[in-house]
């Protein structure tokens, strides 16, 4: 969900970086003249929520959640950390480390700054250090994942130089966990689900994808994206209910894979000739080679994306917008694809929308394709009935609204797992009790949060930490 393209990523018009926000509702981006924040919850509109020229050739933006808590890194000061309350126009604080911020993480309890050889946390209540880890595997990309339930404040990162192991270590309790032995060359690509239960991971060969369960590590899926080229797997990322995983590289295809274990009551249930053969293969797997059953028990794409072009580096996430499945790629060379998802059948994404930012102001091109007509959200229905669970499954969201009125009308993060700074009494959200902090939250009060002023500069009396 929160993957930055890291300053030396390739750049196109001006941009840095770019990354999606915790429940894929947001999408910062970082350009060299400053960043800017816009809301991804609309397939035809991309507002710009926020804009600041103040910081130049910006290559880290993460903003939290729907918060106005915004940190920056800037290839002028590659060491400082500065975190600000961009509604506000102030900064709360900043931190100055010993080498070049490579990575940034964030939830409602953590905030996780990556070098190349260390890894501190944060307490992003009072944003006080409290770990810091020292002498970790060179990890020259920054690579590390921070889960964004913060009741399973989970952080991942490479355990090795030269194999593929992850450390998975306990923000909260502040403990390492476990090892996962996850594959036989370097990682290229780690992310946890929105749960923190699941992690995936890709090497740098970028020919599997495999799934784990956390906190035991145990192997849940292995998917295979190709066996013909090596590609660079730039993100991974969940749906909201774990039951897809996209993967985009430096190829112009994006694949989407369905978790769903195939056991002898489905493939009996499934009288195709695809589920025969598989159930052939499954049943000759025990008797060849490991390495061989292993490969045909890999799955392949549910769903595929043929991007316009290829070489660039992209960033993917799958959302629910508007009360569908969508597939969004934000890429390298400063656009932002929307795509549908079939999530009953899979096979080729339509493209929606392409969104552009250039100059002053966003320029949207390439309107609908297919005959596919969006629903618009013309206000918020008081009496609306709430939804069966706090966060509708992914996989039911095309029978949900095939199955709605075309009148229906209502908040579309009704249906979404997400944060707002009044805590959705307002606007009705219904927030999993997973997702309420142990303490207060709020970005609007500056007494509640966060309580910050010693941290700032000599100017506001305060000290500049140093670690």
């Amino acid at each position: 969900m929160e993957t930055g393209e890291g300053a030396d990523g390739p750049g196109g018009p001006g941009l840095g970086c770019a990354s999606f926000n915790q429940d894929s509702t947001s999408l910062a981006v970082g350009t060299k003249t400053g960043y800017r924040l816009f809301s991804v919850t609309s397939v035809d509109k991309l507002d710009c929520i926020h804009e600041s020229a103040d910081t130049p050739d910006v290559y880290i933006v993460e903003r939290l959640f729907s918060s106005s808590l915004v940190v920056v890194v800037s290839q002028a000061l590659p060491r400082r950390m500065n975190v600000y309350h961009f509604k506000k126009g102030t900064e709360i604080c900043n931190y100055s480390y010993s080498n070049s911020i490579l990575a940034v993480r964030l939830n409602r309890q953590r905030l996780v700054v990556c070098l190349e050889e260390s890894v501190y946390i944060h307490n992003i209540k009072d944003m006080k250090l409290l770990k810091t880890l020292l002498n970790t595997p060179s990890n020259p990309s920054g690579l590390c994942a921070l889960s964004t339930n913060h009741a399973n404040s989970y952080l991942a990162y490479p355990g090795s130089a030269t194999i593929g192991e992850i450390i998975i270590y306990d923000a909260n309790n502040l403990s390492t966990v476990t090892m996962i032995p996850a594959h036989d060359s370097p990682l290229a690509a780690i992310t946890f689900n929105a749960s923190g239960t699941k992690l995936a991971s890709a090497s740098e060969r970028g020919t599997v994808i495999r799934v784990f369960t956390i906190p035991e590590g145990l192997r849940l899926f292995e998917f295979r994206r190709g066996m013909k080229r090596y590609v660079n797997i730039s993100s991974l990322s969940f749906s909201p209910d774990a039951q897809f995983l996209c993967a985009s590289s430096n190829t112009e295809t994006v694949h989407i894979f369905k978790l769903e274990q195939h056991g002898p009551g489905g493939e009996e249930d499934s009288p195709t000739w695809s589920a025969y053969v598989g159930k052939m293969f499954s049943a000759a797997s025990s008797y060849l080679p490991a390495q061989v059953s292993g490969m045909m028990c890999q799955d392949r794409a549910f769903a595929t994306v043929r991007l316009q072009v290829a070489g660039q580096r992209n960033v993917c996430t799958l959302a629910m917008i508007q009360k569908l499945p969508r597939l969004l790629v934000a890429s390298s060379d400063g656009q932002l694809f929307i795509y549908n998802v079939d999530p009953q059948d899979g096979g080729e994404c339509a493209l929606v929308k392409t969104h552009r930012w250039a100059g002053e102001r966003v320029e949207e091109e390439v309107d609908e394709l297919f005959g596919v007509e969006e629903e618009h959200e013309t206000g918020e229905a008081e009496g609306a009935a709430p939804p069966p669970q706090p966060c509708q499954s992914y996989a039911a969201a095309a029978t949900a609204a095939a199955a709605m009125p075309t009148t229906t009308t209502g908040p579309v993060s009704a249906t979404l797992t997400g944060y707002s700074e009044d805590g959705g009494a307002r606007k009705g959200e219904v927030i999993p009790e997973h997702e309420f902090a142990a303490g207060p939250v709020c970005l609007d009060d500056e007494t509640e949060f966060p309580p910050i002023n010693w941290c700032r500069d000599g100017s506001r009396g305060g000290k500049e930490r140093r670690t």
